[in-house]
């Protein structure tokens, strides 16, 4: 395993939890400007429809893949510019 790799890894470690914080308030904010309601929909809140909670599932969904391969991305970048290799 390459020495960058395992450097980069508790970095990676920080960032995912990082990237979760920051979709999650994502999240929050698009559901809130979408769904019209401050809590997303519960898989088991029997009073919301199937609709309202696989759109918001999606939402989320989508919402984490995107902050996390920005974040991922953006780590792996700057680990190269700081040791000279991708951490890949």
């Amino acid at each position: 395993m390459k020495a960058s790799k395992i450097a980069y890894r508790p970095i990676g470690l920080v960032l995912g939890a990082t990237s979760g914080m920051i979709a999650g308030v994502a999240f929050k904010q698009a559901w809130k400007m979408i769904g019209h309601d401050d809590d997303a929909p519960d898989a088991t809140d029997e009073h919301r429809t199937w609709k309202e909670v696989l759109i918001a599932a999606a939402l989320q969904g989508a919402i984490f893949a995107v902050v996390k391969a920005a974040v991922d991305r953006g780590g792996a970048a700057t680990t190269r510019r700081i040791t000279g290799t991708w951490p890949g």
